[in-house]
């Protein structure tokens, strides 16, 4: 326990970062360099999706955000139960007509 707490990494957090913003849409997008991930907010009575953040990543750390989000989802299930799909369940945000995939694709 004290060889972990010795490797926890200290963030600087700002307070606007810390804030956080509303995304319920991604694109993302790569090319050999490099993944871009585009998130945004679709919202009703707007026309588009607006992007609110933007990360870019080298492949080494898509992989690792990937088994990052795998591991925490399954661990969000575990306790919490399935999360469904089914975009006319809790999300009440139309997939905008660009993609069948909220999620994007790489």
């Amino acid at each position: 326990m004290a060889n972990q707490k010795e490797n926890q990494l200290q963030l600087d957090l700002s307070p606007e970062i810390a804030r956080g913003v509303y995304s319920n849409f991604a694109i993302i997008s790569h090319s050999r360099a490099e993944f871009v991930m585009d998130l945004a907010a679709s919202l009703p009575g707007v026309d588009k999706p607006q992007v609110v953040s933007r990360a870019i990543l080298a492949p080494e750390h898509a992989k690792r955000l990937m088994l990052a989000l795998q591991d925490n989802v399954m661990r969000y299930e575990k306790e919490f139960g399935t999360i469904p799909l089914d975009s006319r369940g809790s999300n009440p945000a139309p997939v905008p007509p660009r993609t069948a995939n909220p999620f994007g694709e790489a």
